[in-house]
């Protein structure tokens, strides 16, 4: 085997370039199997490290306020092991050097010890000292955003009173790696943080002495949540509570849980476009060498070479190229892997990113690499064994042509003599030209899909920030105000115009169907917030009757006619029943609306309002923002366009490193494609084209015949490769689609002209490389025969 062995080698340096292309979309391939595997698997470690050191809970929930003595048979509940109850409420921050108004969320911590759950990281600084009321811990990204220190005073507004805060440490809890302003779904680092605060302190300030009014608990293994959660409602329906639930409906662990979820959805698409191609061009290659090597296959069988070695001599092709991408690309996989990760720490907050690079991922990349090579080269490896030592010593039988379309078209004798035999080749090979046009096709298709995810994230952001709001800050008060509220904040020099609406925590229930969810009553549904669907077009509120976003009604399985359980979580917690009016198809968010006179009367309360919307005066904001600062009752402050310069910045930083990797991958494969395309096709027609040159045709006009393949099959492939663009992009969608938001398809004419862009230029660059062969091309060399 060593003189085989030569002669691959050889022959491997001889189709080098033809190799490399295979070698880079091999590698391409297992990169982003590797990688995205990797990233996949370490924040499943990283999250679950995070939740088993700093005791994430199990089942969380919200109330008014409960008495600490019920906490005795919430232990008696079957399956509960441990129970953590606080005290958690939203303030107004004046935080050194920021104009607006910022919002916390207060967290109590026990006076002696670490929480019994959701502990706290210490990033920087200290514990807080239980003797020194003042002393809070404050997260890490609001600490980052806002450039404090340990040391750093901060001002808040508690129960309507001013309190001035010493900041001693910054720290993270699982609770919150996504860190994210109640009521939003975009986070804002500058104007939201958690600040954790000592139980005596925050109970004396909130007048909770012997109270709680937030619960977080585990289970024993085996024990059902189900169960727990029922029984916890019936135990503190009294105390306001607003129904238990479990990891699954928290938003932090929600936001993450998806991520992972898309991670495994793109380990397996991408990754297999790549090797899917790989195969094909491993085919072609070899078919033709095999074609090209008939005469040297003979006179190694009859030098003694059995079957078995000459199709592993001819697998070798196949198996070097793919051993070189394997490695590679596990390589580069494992150095971006590592890369990405880091870019998922800047969105997500852990103490510690834990990379780990798996082993198993390294080996079902050789497998699904060495499947690629294998099936790629299956076909050539069998016709070589077939092929009888005297039959292969013999030139191949030319083919026979006939006649075809273009030869009986009474166009054909317009068209110039390059363009024919373009026309005619492409013709007498359709399969062959069918198979290079959709492998390139997908490199458009991969081009497509990868910028439709950016446009379609900003289409996110364009209607949420653009169409459907637009107020300039949203106030959320503390607890439910009296409507004479409405006049005070109208009434504040400054304020253009203002908007308020009511939201109430209740029980959907249709059959055995139920949810936990918000209505939000609507005082008008063309003002400062209005009802936008998917499709950018506007929606009214129904007269009578509940507005259900679509994704709600399919989880609730009802239609427009059917006719809800209402059950309200607060106040004589009534139970009442609403029809469904109509459902629209929101981008964010799940929600039920109806209007706000509809819901004080179901509620029957008289009325209440929740938040206020606002726009105001630029020239009057800067007093304004001071005085909001000041104002008891306001819980928390969101300014709209705060949050959408702070999801652009995000935005901006993730959508850009992934579309240039994906860009990157997809030229490869483009110019992989297309180049190894063209090589076949100057091996194959070699003595044709030289033929022609003798006959008088230039070298311009014989690049023409080269290249004119390759060109006519990039411009049929472009709006192939657009159509299978917008197919992966649908099947995108609903595969990264989920509960807390639903990817709109979005197709601008900057995403068709940036992948056509590339594919050409791909091109253009091929075509000069191969060219420049064709000018070399030796014709006496390429003449001579063997009789």
């Amino acid at each position: 085997m060593r003189q085989l062995n030569r002669k691959l080698l050889r022959d491997l340096l001889h189709m080098k370039g033809q190799m490399l292309a295979v070698t880079a979309v091999v590698a391409c391939g297992i990169a982003m199997f590797v990688s995205m595997s990797n990233v996949k698997y370490s924040l499943e470690m990283t999250r679950a490290d995070y939740y088993s050191r700093y005791r994430f809970a199990d089942l969380f929930m919200q109330l008014k306020r409960a008495p600490e003595f019920t906490l005795e048979a919430v232990r008696r509940i079957p399956g509960v092991a441990t129970v953590a109850p606080r005290i958690v409420t939203n303030v107004t921050l004046d935080v050194p050097g920021l104009g607006e108004p910022a919002t916390a969320q207060l967290v109590s911590l026990p006076d002696r010890g670490a929480p019994a759950l959701n502990g706290v990281f210490i990033a920087e600084g200290r514990m807080i000292d239980p003797s020194r009321p003042e002393e809070v811990i404050v997260s890490k990204p609001f600490m980052k955003a806002n450039r404090l220190k340990p040391g750093d005073h901060i001002g808040a507004v508690i129960n309507g009173r001013w309190k001035r805060l010493v900041i001693v440490g910054s720290g993270l809890s699982p609770e919150y790696i996504y860190e994210v302003q109640p009521g939003a779904f975009f986070p804002d680092n500058r104007r939201f943080g958690i600040f954790w605060m000592n139980r005596r302190a925050l109970e004396s300030a909130l007048d909770m002495t012997g109270a709680f009014n937030d619960l977080s608990l585990t289970l024993t293994h085996g024990a059902s949540e189900k169960e727990a959660i029922r029984q916890l409602d019936r135990m503190y329906a009294r105390y306001g509570s607003l129904g238990a639930y479990g990891r699954d409906q928290q938003v932090s662990d929600r936001f993450i849980g998806d991520e992972i979820r898309i991670l495994g959805m793109e380990i397996t698409v991408l990754p297999t476009i790549f090797l899917v191609v790989a195969v094909f061009l491993l085919n072609i290659v070899l078919q033709r060498l095999v074609s090209t090597q008939r005469e040297q296959i003979a006179v190694l069988k009859a030098n003694g070479y059995d079957d078995e070695e000459v199709g592993l001599h001819v697998l070798g092709f196949a198996l070097a190229p793919t051993v070189a991408g394997v490695v590679l690309g596990t390589g580069f996989g494992a150095w971006l892997g590592s890369a990405l990760l880091q870019l998922y720490g800047d969105v997500y907050n852990f103490p510690r990113l834990l990379y780990v690079f798996r082993m198993e991922n390294a080996l079902g990349a050789v497998l699904l690499s060495f499947a690629a090579a294998v099936g790629g080269a299956l076909m050539a490896a069998r016709r070589a064994v077939k092929l009888p030592p005297a039959e292969a010593m013999r030139p191949e039988s030319p083919p026979v042509y006939r006649p075809g379309l273009l030869d009986r078209s009474p166009i054909a004798h317009r068209l110039s003599m390059p363009v024919r035999i373009i026309l005619r080749n492409i013709e007498r090979h359709p399969f062959k030209s069918a198979l290079s046009v959709t492998m390139i096709s997908l490199a458009v298709a991969i081009l497509v899909a990868g910028r439709y995810t950016y446009d379609s994230v900003q289409r996110m952001s364009d209607v949420e920030f653009g169409s459907r709001h637009r107020e300039d800050v949203t106030v959320i008060f503390n607890d439910a105000m009296p409507p004479s509220t409405a006049f005070s904040f109208a009434s504040m020099k400054g304020v253009l115009e203002s908007e308020f609406y009511r939201e109430e925590p209740v029980r959907l229930v249709f059959g055995y169907r139920s949810r936990r969810q918000t209505l939000k009553g609507l005082q008008r549904d063309d003002g400062l917030q209005r009802l936008i669907d998917s499709h950018v077009r506007p929606r009214s509120l129904p007269e009578h009757g509940l507005l259900l976003t679509k994704t709600l009604a399919d989880l609730l399985d009802v239609k427009p006619g059917d006719v809800l359980t209402v059950e309200f979580l607060q106040g004589a917690r009534r139970s009442v029943e609403v029809p469904v009016a109509g459902t629209i198809d929101e981008i964010i968010g799940i929600s039920a609306y109806l209007r706000l006179d509809e819901l004080n009367r179901l509620a029957g309360d008289g009325g209440t309002l929740s938040a206020g919307v606002l726009k105001l005066d630029a020239s009057q904001s800067a007093e304004l923002y001071d005085r909001f600062k000041r104002t008891p009752g306001v819980g928390g402050i969101m300014m709209l366009q705060a949050l959408r310069k702070s999801f652009d910045e995000m935005l901006a930083k993730s959508m850009n490193i992934s579309t240039f990797i994906l860009t990157s991958f997809a030229c490869i494969l483009a110019f992989a494609m297309i180049y190894n395309g063209a090589r076949i096709t100057l091996s194959e027609r070699a003595r044709e084209l030289s033929s022609l040159r003798v006959l008088g045709m230039t070298k311009r006009e014989i690049a023409v015949i080269l290249l004119g393949e390759q060109a006519i099959f990039c411009i049929v492939a472009i709006p192939l490769g657009f159509l299978f663009g917008i197919i992966l992009s649908v099947l995108l969608a609903r595969a990264l689609s989920s509960e807390l938001y639903r990817m709109p398809l979005v197709f601008t004419p900057a995403n068709f002209l940036f992948a056509f862009a590339v594919l050409i230029t791909v091109a253009i660059v091929s075509g000069v490389i191969v060219g420049r062969k064709v000018v070399t091309l030796d014709m006496i060399a390429v003449l001579k025969t063997k009789e």
